[in-house]
């Protein structure tokens, strides 16, 4: 649907089947990066709909357990896994004894909005009772960006052609569980207790209070309620098990208004030492200002937000709505603290039981990296707050030294049960030394390196040395997975060799920096960590072996993919995608067929590893047998078609992209957005159309046009530097708009960003 005004997503008379009412719950949810609740009506619905009524912590977790066939040494058998951690959505109204409810009576307007632009969600609805009563109902939700573990409903009420009698109860539930489906690996397959309410209590001053236990874990939750009414009238609450309720019996004349407004503290003892005394500050910190002070403050952290991270787009107003929407989902996504990350779902729903992955690294955090740079510096923080349990997870899995990162995770141990595409892929290593080497590159942030991230690179690359070996000369890395999960547990892993090289290219780097500015010391003698060792970095980098074909000029994607027999992807019936939910697994290991981009990516990341025509022989080779099954794979696809002069294919594979949720192209939003692909669509403007390269001698930038765009605008932040890069029909320009001048390379060509530059565009991928 187009919107008028690009900050506000907004569905009149929206339907209410239970397939759309799902979808909807995800798509309008409040998140803040601390916690999110899923956009569920407070009313509730008829027991026949099945709903996912949730609110969640980012890294509040409980240990679940996680069966294997054949109980073989290092396998897992627990896992952590988000929870639904409270309901404090309800409120049910009651007029003249008739309950309010979208499904009773008639609904005569209906309006939801999710304005990006204030950081509220907003139902509206115009409803007509059975006994001929009109209301009008306008509720505003919001999750603060200012106070995290704040959560607020604004419920107001107008009656539109009677006299009467009204009835508010507002409740709040400790005792819930988490949603399941049998027949989805990619969610939680039964429902089971997680969390034990301890108490429910109303303090003296009205705020009822939760006090939740996880069962294994041991992590408390506390949920604090207040309401506050702007009309006088008789009070009523009441415990009841894990519940409480407050009720508002009062009477509004014809066109009269009241407000009920609904304040939640959400605080775990995962983030704060006392969780239940820091709720009951929050909560009078909170109520202490009107309503409208926390509102202002969301305003101007979104100002802020989008002064440095739009994304501007000209000539599709459609295109540019799905880009601002999915921008604002990464700001709600984004764990603000080392205590957590960016779980694959976000905070909008259990897809994944809440884990983080690789795609933080790779797809998530080039987009903070380059706009809100102390976020970025956040969710590196937190790997290496957790790198002690990545060397226990190395030595369980028989390394002697280094540290493996965990496939998926939330507090820092491995949780992925199927190891051959979760723990095989050894990538995810590589994935977090990129990170942490980008990021040095852009900010220039020396003492971040030295503090945190100078060990990541020193301890990821002793792994590579560990589980790699040299054969004629070269080094070779056996049995692990690329991130293309249909083809598992190979020799050689292009990528993943890649990635590895890179890693250990740049603990030496790294290395020879602290050396020479004497902030070596203390850290080489802490990891004992020698010239020696250090020297073997070097060499196994210098012989890393990368699969190459000379008779087809690609990369193969690792030793034995050229041998299979290819999957025949166009004729494969359209039901049968995604191809994991109806094929074997051991079936799709035996054919050359890719869930996403693996060598395509490599190209992209590291693209001065080969020269033009190998990625361009090798694009053509595995896009013919890619099924795009991964949220994560037509975004680089449509980088890759921009860096090869293909443009207008890019320009159709970033439109599948930037739409997956909002049409729910997988059929699976219901269960969380996909966060990651939208951290993908930033990178497919700003790498892809944009042409970035973060590069050790500065950004490269060569910007293409589609020709159905009139043009596009970004900003890019580079240690002091904010600039904005402006793309039209037929030239660019590049405002240094604060900071110091900064070197710019544009299309291979050095320059210096003084002021403004502005040159006429050129097509990119026609030389080496």
């Amino acid at each position: 649907m187009e919107q008028k005004d690009r900050k506000i997503y907004e569905i009149k008379n929206f339907d209410l089947d239970n397939k759309h009412l799902l979808l909807y719950e995800t798509l309008f949810h409040n998140a803040n990066g601390y916690l999110g609740v899923r956009s569920n009506f407070e009313e509730g619905y008829p027991d026949s709909f099945r709903t996912i009524r949730g609110e969640y912590i980012n890294g509040f977790y409980d240990f679940a357990e996680m069966k294997q066939a054949e109980n073989l040494y290092g396998l897992r058998n627990e896992k952590q896994i988000m929870l639904n951690v409270a309901d404090t959505q309800g409120i049910r109204l009651t007029v003249g004894g008739e309950l309010f409810s979208m499904f009773y009576g008639t609904v005569l307007e209906s309006t939801r909005q999710l304005d990006m632009k204030n950081g509220v969600s907003v139902r509206r609805v115009v409803w007509r009772s059975p006994g001929q009563k009109e209301m009008e109902i306008r509720i505003i939700r919001m999750a603060s960006f200012k106070m995290l573990p704040l959560f607020t409903i604004e419920y107001r009420i107008r009656p539109l052609n009677f006299s009467g009698p009204m009835e508010l109860c507002s409740t709040h539930r400790g005792d819930v569980r988490n949603s399941f489906s049998s027949g989805d690996p990619r969610v939680a397959s039964k429902a089971i207790r997680h969390l034990c309410v301890e108490t429910t209590e109303f303090l003296p001053n009205g705020v009822s209070v939760i006090t939740s236990k996880a069962i294994k874990s041991g992590l408390t939750v506390v949920s604090a309620v207040t309401n506050r009414l702007s009309k006088p009238a008789a009070k009523f609450q009441e415990t009841q098990g894990g519940t409480a309720a407050q009720t508002f019996r009062f009477s509004l004349t014809q066109g009269e208004e009241t407000v009920l407004t609904k304040y939640t503290i959400l605080c775990d003892s995962a983030h704060f030492s006392d969780c239940r005394s820091r709720a009951e500050t929050l909560m009078k910190q909170a109520v202490s200002v009107p309503l409208s002070h926390w509102y202002n403050a969301q305003r101007h952290y979104l100002k802020r937000f989008w002064e440095t991270g739009d994304v501007r787009l000209m000539g599709n107003p459609p295109l540019q709505n799905a880009i601002t929407f999915d921008l604002y989902q990464l700001i709600q996504s984004v764990g603000k603290d080392p205590h957590s990350n960016v779980a694959a779902k976000g905070l909008s729903g259990e897809g994944y039981e809440g884990h983080y992955f690789w795609d933080t690294e790779m797809y998530i955090e080039p987009y903070f990296l380059l706009t809100r740079p102390e976020l970025a510096k956040s969710l590196i923080s937190y790997r290496y707050a957790t790198l002690d349990i990545a060397r226990e997870n190395a030595k369980t899995l028989g390394h002697k030294k280094g540290a493996l990162f965990p496939w998926r995770t939330i507090m820092g141990k491995e949780c992925s049960g199927y190891f051959p595409s979760g723990t095989a892929q050894y990538h995810i290593d590589g994935d977090i030394a990129y990170s942490v080497v980008n990021y040095y590159l852009v900010t220039k942030d020396f003492n971040f390196i030295v503090r945190c991230g100078a060990e990541i690179l020193f301890e990821t690359a002793r792994l590579w040395l560990d589980v790699g070996n040299y054969h004629n000369g070269q080094f070779y890395i056996n049995c692990v997975t690329g991130p293309d999960e249909y083809t598992c547990l190979v020799n050689n892993n292009y990528y993943t060799n890649a990635i590895a090289k890179h890693n250990l290219k740049w603990a030496v780097r790294c290395y020879r920096i602290l050396k020479k500015r004497n902030k070596l010391a203390p850290l080489a003698q802490r990891l004992n960590l020698t010239e020696e060792e250090i020297e073997s970095f070097q060499k196994a980098a210098n012989h890393m072996y990368l699969p190459y074909d000379p008779e087809l000029d690609i990369n193969p994607q690792d030793d034995s993919f050229l041998n299979k027999k290819r999957w025949d992807v166009q004729n494969t019936p359209p039901e049968n995608f995604p191809l994991l939910l109806h094929y074997h697994p051991l079936c799709l290991y035996r054919y050359q067929v890719c869930k996403q981009a693996d060598t395509v990516l490599a190209h992209f990341v590291l693209e001065d590893e080969q020269k033009l025509s190998t990625m361009r022989h090798s694009y053509d080779y595995y896009e013919k047998i890619t099924t795009h099954d991964s949220s994560l794979s037509t975004c680089i696809f449509c980088i890759m078609a921009a860096r090869l002069g293909m443009t207008e294919k890019a320009y159709d594979y970033f439109g599948e992209s930037a739409h997956i949720d909002l049409n729910d192209t997988y059929g699976n939003t219901r269960d969380g957005i996909h966060v990651a692909n939208m951290g993908g669509m930033y990178m497919a403007i700003v790498y892809g159309f944009g042409g970035l390269r973060i590069k050790e001698d500065g950004l490269h930038l060569a910007p293409v046009l589609p020709k159905e765009w009139d043009g596009y605008e970004f900003n890019l932040r580079q240690e002091d530097t904010l600039m904005e890069v402006c793309v039209n029909r037929g030239f660019y320009r590049i405002t240094l708009l604060r900071g110091t001048a900064k070197p710019l390379f544009l299309y291979g060509k050095k320059y210096l960003l003084k002021d403004q530059l502005k040159h006429p565009l050129e097509k990119w991928g026609t030389k080496s």
